[in-house]
């Protein structure tokens, strides 16, 4: 049996489609960071872009008082 003929013993109810690929180890990227917050912070905002735009509001003050 040569490379092209690598018999198939999956199941076809498997959905490789929805794999993904993730790299392990020290040298692995991270694409986000997480952040958890209390119920009544999440209360006032309606999604994550309302938060980082406060955020990055509040960011903007705090130079602005300390400069």
């Amino acid at each position: 049996m040569n490379k092209n003929e690598i018999e198939d013993e999956l199941r076809p109810e498997y959905d490789l489609q929805s794999l993904q690929v993730r790299k392990l180890g020290a040298g692995r990227k991270r694409f986000c960071d997480t952040v958890r917050l209390e119920p009544d912070v999440i209360a006032a905002f309606p999604n994550a872009e309302a938060v980082n735009e406060a955020l990055r509001y509040l960011i903007e003050v705090a130079k602005r008082t300390n400069s």
